[in-house]
């Protein structure tokens, strides 16, 4: 297994002989004693790692995961916010936004693996990846309006895409806190598995046995398809097939089902 760390909070993880066979990047929050609250050096940190994994073509598939066993992140670490000035909390911003966005924005699929409590911007790290797969330890929520502020990380806008308008509105208007069963009842997570991290990394596997070029693409087509009408989600989706319909994963692909056998893919 190779580790790279990113800070002191942050590491990346692949496992050669794991699921995906080293395709897939396992993203390990680890401030186990602050239950994983984001601080502006963690924020730095999972920034850093999202830039370096965006980079690295041989990544199918990230893995949102913790090192805590009661925690996959209880949110901002409000003891350092409650230290700042309002001067430093505008400066701070930005840092926090980038470690939100980093996640959001990484190119290839992403599972989020929820165990524990997974709170305000906890719960935004997992909503801007593409799976949440949870276990039934899992609490979920958004509670930043009990604190006198809103979800910043994401969460107004990534919320109800999922759910809906109006179950998004109950939500973090009473800013309660989301049972494993009910939260997979209601779409909060999409899968209940007896162990998340466990759960997560096979899934991820699945995915990375397919094309790299594909799941990219594919991934980039449902995210800027959103929110658009029928027939400009559909131009969207046919640039992103004349971006691999003539790609050697393309070419391999057919050439693999034709030999019933498995494609190797280039990756390109």
């Amino acid at each position: 297994m190779s580790e790279q760390r990113f800070g002191e909070f942050v590491v990346v993880r692949k496992d050669a002989d794991g699921p995906g066979g080293g395709h897939v990047a396992e993203l390990v929050l680890d401030r186990p004693k602050a239950m994983n609250a984001v601080s502006s050096e963690m924020a730095r940190s999972l920034g850093a790692a999202c830039e370096a994994l965006a980079a690295d073509a041989s990544v199918r598939v990230t893995v949102l995961t913790s090192s805590n066993d009661r925690a996959f992140c209880v949110g901002a670490d409000l003891k350092e916010r409650n230290s700042f000035t309002d001067a430093e909390l505008v400066r701070q911003r930005p840092t926090a936004r980038a470690a939100y966005t980093g996640v959001l924005e990484l190119p290839m699929p992403t599972v989020a693996a929820v165990h524990g409590f997974a709170l305000g911007g906890g719960f935004e790290l997992a909503l801007a990846c593409d799976v949440i797969v949870a276990d039934a330890t899992a609490v979920v929520g958004l509670p930043e309006v009990s604190v006198g502020v809103i979800p910043g990380g994401g969460g107004t806008q990534l919320l109800p895409r999922r759910v809906g308008a109006a179950r998004a509105a109950e939500l973090v208007f009473t800013a309660r806190r989301v049972e494993a069963a009910e939260a997979r009842e209601l779409g909060l997570v999409d899968l209940l598995e007896e162990d998340a991290r466990t759960g997560a990394l096979e899934l991820a596997g699945r995915m990375a046995a397919n094309s790299p070029v594909g799941l990219r693409a594919a991934k980039k087509a449902m995210r800027l398809g959103q929110g658009l009408d029928l027939r400009a989600g559909l131009e969207v989706e046919d640039a992103a097939w004349r971006s691999v319909a003539f790609s050697g994963d393309r070419a391999e692909g057919v050439a693999a089902f034709n030999e019933k056998r498995k494609p190797n893919w280039p990756g390109e």
